[in-house]
């Protein structure tokens, strides 16, 4: 054998069964002996380095989350953060120290957040385990592969993933999504083993034609293509949150009031109720995603079918905090 391949051989065998410091300075000093220039030395350092992190992050594992809750323990208010297209690096290190900073959280509360696609691995490995964490969207796909751009349900999962947005109101306008494949990608997040945030909503047309109108949009088009692509069973079900978001509240100026919350989430839980069962609706989680702040949580969370909030610009700044807290308030006082 060489010297530089012995030497290199012992060096990694140093670093791998964990040798003491005086062990590696005999390394260094066989190095030494068999004639290795100080460039050779140092090569041979790098490989090792490499060697030694690589199996450092092999031993740690994967970080094992919590977050999402059964529905054995009781129907849970879910809160979500959904970060958009709005954080660099800088960003979300700072929202993680805010929420790893937060106490305990309420017993009746779950969380979630939502970063972009580049932050899913810092997020999964960084915030703390009973926060969960959301891809902004899941690919309408069964299997890895050639997918350029995609996002496989199961390559979320891996990563830690335990929900996934689908259809939210951006990517139905910008990207042309259709109800069809809104289905097809809450079908294939659940399939993958990950819940499913399907997002439904109406802009301020609608809106201004009337119930009727909202009605046919929400519940015979969106809702009834999911109903289509997942079907009627509890077990699925229980893996699906739906998000109501009011496009026409959200950045117009115009405000949904509580009780305008209430009307469309009775609206669409009564829908449920007849379509699937009124188990499946008594037990479904409906967010509300109109804009919601700190300073409007506790009244929206008092309404009766509001079962959470789909929280999207606060979610990068402290009220999220104010928006956790003062949901807990409106729930203590259903009560």
């Amino acid at each position: 054998m060489s010297g530089i391949a012995q030497a290199t051989t012992c060096w990694i065998n140093a670093q791998l069964h964990g040798s003491s410091r005086s062990s590696r300075s005999s390394q260094r000093t066989m190095a030494s002996q068999q004639g290795l220039s100080p460039f050779a030395v140092m090569g041979i350092t790098l490989v090792v380095a490499g060697v030694g992190a690589v199996t450092m992050i092999m031993d740690k594992g994967k970080k094992e989350r919590k977050g999402r809750k059964s529905a054995a323990g009781g129907k849970k208010f879910c809160i979500g953060g959904n970060w958009k297209c709005e954080t660099n690096c800088a960003k979300v290190k700072e929202i993680i120290a805010r929420l790893n900073g937060m106490a305990k959280l309420p017993d009746g509360i779950e969380v979630f957040v939502a970063p972009p696609m580049p932050h899913l691995a810092t997020v999964t490995a960084e915030l703390r385990a009973d926060i969960a964490v959301s891809s902004q969207d899941c690919g309408n796909l069964t299997k890895y592969g050639a997918f350029t751009g995609e996002a496989f349900g199961g390559m979320l999962e891996d990563i830690g993933c335990e929900w996934a947005l689908v259809g939210h109101s951006e990517r139905r306008s910008y990207q042309s999504e259709s109800n069809e494949l809104v289905a097809q990608k809450a079908k294939a997040a659940i399939d993958a083993g990950i819940g499913a945030v399907v997002c439904i909503g109406e802009p301020l047309e609608v809106r201004e034609a009337g119930i009727p109108a909202l009605k046919k949009l929400l519940l015979d088009d969106q809702m009834t293509a999911l109903v289509k692509v997942v079907g009627k069973d509890a077990a699925v079900w229980s893996q699906i949150v739906i998000a109501y978001e009011p496009v026409w509240a959200i950045g117009t100026g115009k405000t949904a009031t509580p009780e305008d919350a209430q009307e469309t989430h009775k609206i669409i839980r009564d829908w449920v109720s007849k379509t699937c069962g009124a188990a499946i609706a008594k037990d479904l989680r409906i967010q509300y995603g109109g804009s919601v702040k700190g300073a409007s949580a506790e009244k929206m969370a008092l309404q009766p079918d509001i079962d959470g909030f789909l929280v999207g610009g606060s979610s990068l700044k402290d009220d999220f905090l104010d928006i956790i807290a003062n949901a807990e308030k409106g729930l203590a006082a259903r009560k």
